[in-house]
């Protein structure tokens, strides 16, 4: 790829490439040397010391310097080193705004702005913006327990490419990025850097929790759980302003593991058509989850009609009173409870034993599926908070697919005001 570059002069005496830096001397004819980026294809700065043409020049292979020798008409005169010291001593006088200098300062070399985002920062979330995928995912393990990171791995990505632009002068110049800052604005202090953009907000995950809701009143439960497994691997990276948005994350955590772990209970129910009792256990605990009110009234008609079916009639009129508690406004929802109360009061009994107390308080092991009643051991995910039998201890948590099960963590980071 050609790259031109236009001066005035009949012709160029001499070239020389800068061996660390984008930058090329070129020695003229009408006794001035320049200096261009040639990436940029932009001049730098020029030099007017010499009165005749500059037969060559050259870098310095190690110090900011650069030596160029003249020619006139009569003779060669030797050249000389030309200072590029970008450290002048302290004692040399400060020139004058307007004076001109044949000294070229190279610009000092700053600090990239993806190592001013994670200085200072404990958010795992502009750690990934910044390209920093190790410090990330070392946040993330001591702050939730977090171990598995290939569901991340997309979301590390869209981050960091979310956080820059891309930018090429030409052809055949490298791409430029550029770093996209959160809240910046024309009136902004200089050389004050904010903290990264990031693609991934709060309010995008409460748009996703009404779709997994819609989803799931559908009845399309494979498409509800990605939906809500989703928001569960979202939620570790995403940054929010206030302690009341702090609050706010930590509670849809508690929402949309009930629902991953329900659905996922309930997927499997349907894989069991040669098991009735564990189908009915499956539907029993599923109406234990910690659902919305209509969520909760279809899974106590589907557990009713399981129990019926099987001729637990005890079982059943237990689901069909909890039901008629919660004032179902469809008709067909009520009417279906009280025929099971009638038919279940002229013979209140279960003909097969499940593996269901409704009367003993309980939560589900999330890998197991079955009742960890008051009293028993058990041990939790330190991310979505999920309960398992201390055998899942050090297992992969099968609720978010993130973290161990029963480790040790701080705790969720999503705002700068916890860190304050």
């Amino acid at each position: 790829m050609l790259t031109k570059f236009e001066t005035k002069s009949n012709r160029v005496k001499g070239l020389s490439f800068h061996s660390k830096r984008p930058w090329i001397l070129a020695s003229l004819h009408s006794g001035v040397i320049q200096l261009w980026d040639y990436r940029m294809g932009t001049l730098i700065d020029r030099f007017d010391e010499h009165d005749g043409p500059v037969r060559g020049v050259h870098f310095h292979k190690s110090q900011p310097l650069f030596v160029s020798g003249e020619v006139d008409e009569d003779e060669e005169d030797e050249g000389g080193w030309e200072d590029l010291d970008i450290h002048p001593e302290a004692d040399t006088p400060r020139a004058a705004a307007n004076a001109h200098t044949s000294v070229f300062v190279a610009p000092t070399l700053g600090m990239p702005v993806s190592q001013i985002w994670v200085q200072k920062s404990s958010l795992a979330a502009e750690h990934a913006a910044a390209g920093n995928f190790d410090t990330a995912m070392r946040l993330l393990n001591r702050q939730l327990g977090i171990k598995n990171f290939a569901p991340l791995k997309s979301l590390f990505l869209d981050l960091h490419t979310g956080s820059h632009s891309y930018l090429r002068a030409f052809s055949s110049a490298p791409v430029i990025p550029l770093a996209v800052e959160r809240g910046w604005n024309a009136s902004a202090v200089p050389n004050v850097r904010s903290p990264p953009a990031l693609v991934y907000n709060f309010s995008q995950l409460e748009e996703r929790l009404k779709a997994g809701y819609k989803s799931t009143t559908g009845g399309k439960f494979v498409e509800a759980l990605r939906v809500f497994v989703g928001i569960l691997h979202t939620i570790p990276l995403i940054v929010v302003e206030s302690r009341r948005e702090v609050d706010e994350v930590k509670e849809l955590i508690v929402i949309v593991k009930e629902y991953v772990l329900g659905l996922q209970m309930e997927l499997k129910r349907k894989e069991l058509k040669d098991n009735p009792v564990r189908q009915q256990e499956l539907a029993a605990y599923f109406t234990h989850c910690n659902l919305q009110l209509p969520h909760l009234r279809l899974a106590l008609q589907n557990a009713i009609s399981f129990c019926y079916k099987a001729k637990n009639l005890a079982t059943a009129a237990n689901f069909a009173r909890r039901l008629l508690e919660t004032n179902p406004p469809n008709e067909n929802q009520a009417k279906l409870a009280r025929q099971v109360l009638q038919a279940a009061e002229r013979n209140m009994t279960d003909v097969s034993e499940l593996n269901y107390d409704f009367r003993n308080p309980f939560v589900i092991c999330g890998a197991t599926y079955v009742p960890i009643y008051r009293g028993q051991k058990d041990v939790s995910c330190p991310y979505c908070t999920s309960r398992f039998v201390p055998s899942q201890e050090g297992q992969i948590c099968t609720v978010c697919d993130l973290a161990v099960v029963g480790a040790d963590a701080s705790g969720l980071l999503c705002s700068p005001t916890q860190i304050r």
